[in-house]
Order: C-alpha cells, then structure tokens, then sequence
C-alpha cells in the first residue's frame, strides 16, 4: 500500500455476509495450487470473484533470493470456512500491467479496492511507475484490475481528464468511497498545491470516470483511505493528510457534489484510524505516535483522550461482534484496546502473541469466515525470503477478543512456484 500511511477502519465500503456455525480451518502448510472458485457478483467488500466471500490482498511478496525483483501482488480466494491459500492468484506485472509507452512497469503495488464499474465484482487499483522525462505534467501511475469470476483481469489505465488535475503531481494516492451519495463508487486522488482531484463512479472498463471536474480545494493533499461515512448522513468521508510523514490530518465530508467540506480536523500523529470505539452517533478516530493515541470520540464533537500504545501502527475491526471496533496498536507487541460503551480504557487491553517467531505486523482485519466478527490478519517477517501470513479469529471478550491459535497459516513464497 501506499508510503508510510496506515489507515484501516472496519467501516469501509462494501458489507460482509455474517453466518453461524463456522468450521475452523486447519493450517496449511505449503497448500498444493487450486482453481480460483467463480462467482457470479456480491456486494462483499473485497471480493474479486464474486462469490458472497471475502479475498485478502498480499503486497510485498517474500523473493526466492534478497537480490530478486519484486513477484507482484498476491490474492488469496475465501471461502464460507475463511481464506483459502491455495486457491490463489499471482498478479505479477509480466503478465497483468498495462504497458505506458511501449514499456512494461517495474512496480505494481496494490493501493485501493472497490467495486467500480457496479458489475458485483470488486476491483483492485494499483499504482505503477510510468516512464517520465521529467517536463510538464507526469503521467498517470495508477491503473485498474476489474474483478470477473474468475478473478482480477489485465489492468487498464486509469483515466484522469486534465480538467481534474493540478500542477505537475503526480496523480496518485487513491481512495474509494461513494462521496457524492449516488450508489456508484468515487476515487480521490491527490493533486497539488491543496487540491484534491476527485473522480465520479461508475467507471467504464477502460479506466474512464463518469464525471469529473476542477480540483476540490483541500485542508491536506494527501488522501487517505479506506473511506467512511463518519456522521451518518449517506455520504463517504475520508481522512487527508498535509504530510506522508507525522503531520496534522483532517476529516473532508461527502455531499452531492463530494468530498468539499472539512470536517475534524486531527492533532498530528503517524497513523490515523477511523472506527466506533463507543456508543456515540458518529464514528471516532485514533491518531497514533510511537508513545501514545490521542483519541477523538463522536466526530466532530472534542471528547478526548490518550492511550499509551506500543508502536503508531492502528487497525480498527469488530472482533467479537458487538458493533464495536476495538483499537489494534502494533509496534514493539501487538496490543488490543476492548470498544466499550464508554470508549476505550488503558486497562481493558489484551495483548496478542505472535503466531511465529520473527517481526510481526497486522496487515488488516475483516470477516473472512462470515462468522460476524472481524479476523486479524498477521504477518512474521524472518527476512526478504521468509514470512508467515495467519489468520487470528475474533472471538469473545471473554475468551481473549483474539484467538490464540490461528486457523490459516501460510508463507507468501507459495506465489513464487506461480510465477
């Protein structure tokens, strides 16, 4: 995903299909290669196939040697048990980017997903590195993989008309969200000098919004995702940045014409995480430094507080399934803030012992089993070419939120023999 932003929030677009009496999966090591189950459409968020069932997206895929070039991005295909690593699709640039110029991208790194086209099938944007002589405005980084049935297709460019840029940015940074209200998935991209270039949903197949228009003028220019509709009113809002770096953020509010009104704006902080963290009408935010998260709870009211959390890196799921998002803070441990009816508590916390021995980051947390709670998503890194990717259940707060052992274990060098 994009530079050294974090942002997750279990609210984004797209919904997730609850069930009962789920099987836990057992662990796999080294899966054999299966076939990418088809589908025919689902309005599952992340689900590329279509078949009503979450898909986990993979960048940085661990190299056959420290030397080696960079395998593309990883999917691994769901199922009404939860991931499946066999059933898996290796989106390497050889073979899926769009070429710029006659030439084929080096970088292919997956930064936004939703349903673009309104077609049941969600798709992937990925941002690339187009060759550029350095005048006059670049050209445009991003391009889109369509879901189909049978999974995500050759990209096509993404289309960005001049009238919605601004200066000689790069137009990059996307974020998905039905800001204008009408059903139809929108991108935000930054533009420059306190701009943001904002593109009307539904997208044709070959890259080209429905609408567009002049830049939206901006508190930050660096927009932020996933999005969220914090104040319930029916529009998607997003977090935008003035920095990639520790910097101040502010919440810009949808409405019929987008993303054009400032909402909140943040203290500064490295990470900031959208979610329902108590029982306000509106939806809180997390901004998180190496020490501690400042807290703001029912945006855009001011009720504040601090947490002292282990590292910046936030995450915000439902793990028990009680329409509350816990706080996930990862940095020297992996530490889980309890959502309570009055918010979050330093001494309501539980702390997750990594599945594998190594350096462990959260990579997201989602319902991939349609159990109705949130699943996290761990990685151990033990080097450029080792890694272990888990599945940690949600489960009640009486059993610890996260269980203690997970029920999909695999290594991203299993894309390596797809190649």
């Amino acid at each position: 995903m994009c530079g050294c932003l974090l942002l997750l929030a279990a609210c984004g677009p797209g919904t997730d299909t609850p069930g009962v009496g789920r099987t836990p999966a057992r662990v796999v090591d080294a899966p054999a290669k299966l076939p990418v189950p088809h589908g025919t459409g689902s309005e599952v968020a992340d689900d590329f196939n279509g078949d009503g069932h979450r898909d986990l997206v993979l960048d940085d895929l661990v190299k056959a040697h420290s030397h080696a070039d960079d395998a593309g991005i990883g999917i691994v295909y769901g199922s009404a048990r939860g991931l499946v690593p066999g059933a898996r699709q290796l989106l390497a640039p050889a073979a899926y980017a769009a070429r710029t110029g006659g030439r084929l991208p080096a970088v292919f790194d997956a930064e936004a997903s939703c349903d673009l086209d309104r077609d049941g099938f969600t798709d992937l944007v990925v941002s690339t590195d187009p060759p550029y002589d350095g005048r006059g405005r670049p050209p445009v980084p991003l391009q889109i993989l369509f879901g189909s049935p049978a999974g995500l297709t050759r990209a096509v460019h993404l289309t960005v008309p001049a009238r919605a840029r601004a200066g000689t940015d790069w137009p990059d940074q996307p974020v998905c969200g039905d800001f204008d209200g009408d059903g139809a998935r929108d991108l935000v991209l930054h533009a420059s000098g306190g701009r943001l270039t904002y593109l009307r949903g539904p997208f044709g197949r070959n890259g080209t919004p429905r609408a567009s228009a002049a830049p939206v003028p901006s508190a930050g220019e660096v927009p932020t995702g996933p999005a969220a509709d914090v104040n319930r009113d029916g529009y998607d809002d997003l977090v935008v940045r003035t920095t990639e770096g520790s910097g101040t953020s502010t919440i810009v509010l949808g409405g019929p014409d987008g993303p054009t009104r400032t909402g909140t704006a943040l203290p500064e902080g490295l990470a900031v995480a959208l979610g329902r963290f108590g029982r306000g009408k509106s939806l809180d935010a997390a901004v998180g430094t190496t020490a501690e998260t400042s807290l703001r709870y029912d945006l855009p009211a001011a009720a504040r507080a601090t947490l002292p959390v282990p590292g910046p890196r936030l995450t915000t799921a439902d793990l028990d399934g009680d329409g509350l998002g816990e706080l996930i803070a990862d940095g020297r441990e992996l530490k889980v803030f309890h959502g309570r009816e009055a918010g979050l508590s330093a001494s309501d916390t539980v702390t997750v012992k990594p599945p594998a021995p190594g350096t462990t980051r959260v990579l997201t947390a989602a319902d991939f089993d349609g159990d109705g709670r949130a699943d996290l998503v761990v990685r151990t890194y033990r080097g450029e070419t080792k890694d272990t990717v888990a599945v940690l259940p949600g489960v009640a707060v009486r059993e610890g939120l996260v269980a203690k052992k997970p029920t999909v274990g695999f290594s991203t060098s299993e894309f390596l023999a797809d190649r």
